[in-house]
């Protein structure tokens, strides 16, 4: 089968290609935003129509950290709707056998009960800071459904939370937390100042290391057969503080005795405590990477591949 994997050059998409094996006969095409512009309804028309894909994996999205998400509100809606209106469109016009689309636990409501699970995600308004981003991940889920009841496609939609790992976006201004915080911390030791982190550190987040999320995309792609989302990420008990994964990055670089926080930058929302127990329930058996490891793992890749990285 040809599988079509779109923003495949980015974090996941690295993932992707890290766990598949060379026993798999399926053909993986993964699609960057070189190869072709998803918010261009002609363009992405035509992409379908060269590959015509068996399967695909909707990772393609405009991403960025907190302070992206607060600068950048209406190319976070725009640019983010129009891609997948197009995806989505364009794999039922192409007849796709199934779609797997990934959302966000940055989607769920600001005030709510925790842990939050898969009914929940519209039962309240996001946190003000990344809405127009989270708006254009709900509508996903929204379009996806509207396939499923009008035209019985097989359009489902993940919900993972945090991602880290080799690959990412180490982009001090528009990066996520653990790639900004492993590219800042790196260069503070290169010029000997203060590893400064921006907010008090004390914001609780589940984070979900790329390869482990590749590997539970292609378990939801062969063997996931329900019509809702699923929330993938670690469990509860495994939820860390800003503070800890700084910590852990500046003991990597053997650092942490020049780290300091910054109070007087947001803190985004606190917590978004999510519930795994759908996924556990259905795939028992999953061993999820530590973070300590994941962290490890990242900053060997950092270090290995800094001249050519994306930061």
């Amino acid at each position: 089968m040809k599988i079509l994997i779109t923003g495949g050059s980015g974090l996941v998409g690295y993932g992707l290609k890290q766990i598949i094996t060379n026993n798999d006969d399926n053909e993986y095409i993964y699609l960057s935003s070189k190869d072709c512009d998803l918010t261009d309804l002609i363009q992405t028309i035509n992409m379908f129509e060269k590959i015509k894909p068996d399967y695909v994996i909707h990772l393609a999205a405009y991403v960025g950290g907190l302070f992206k998400n607060m600068n950048s509100k209406v190319e976070m809606y725009e640019k983010n709707t129009m891609i997948n209106l197009n995806v989505l469109k364009c794999c039922h016009d192409y007849g796709i056998k199934k779609l797997v689309s990934c959302l966000s636990t940055c989607i769920f409501p600001d005030k709510t009960t925790y842990p939050i699970d898969e009914t929940m995600l519209h039962n309240g308004h996001p946190h003000c800071s990344n809405d127009a981003y989270a708006y254009a991940k709900r509508m996903l889920e929204i379009q996806s459904k509207a396939y499923q009841e009008q035209y019985d496609d097989n359009f489902i939609c993940i919900i993972p939370t945090n991602i880290y790992g080799e690959n990412d976006n180490f982009s001090l201004e528009d990066g996520h937390v653990v790639p900004s915080l492993i590219h800042k911390c790196y260069l503070a030791k290169q010029k000997g100042d203060k590893f400064i982190v921006k907010g008090t550190g004390k914001p609780l987040r589940q984070f979900i290391y790329s390869q482990d999320l590749a590997k539970l995309l292609k378990w939801v792609l062969e063997s996931y057969h329900e019509k809702e989302s699923i929330i993938l990420s670690v469990s509860e008990e495994d939820e860390v503080s800003i503070k800890d994964i700084a910590t852990l990055i500046a003991k990597e670089f053997d650092y942490e005795h020049r780290m300091e926080f910054d109070s007087s930058y947001s803190d985004g929302q606190f917590k978004k405590t999510a519930d795994n127990s759908k996924l556990m329930s259905l795939n028992s058996e999953f061993k999820f990477t530590s973070i300590e490891i994941g962290i490890k793992k990242s900053i060997r890749w950092f270090n290995d591949n800094y001249d050519n990285c994306r930061k």
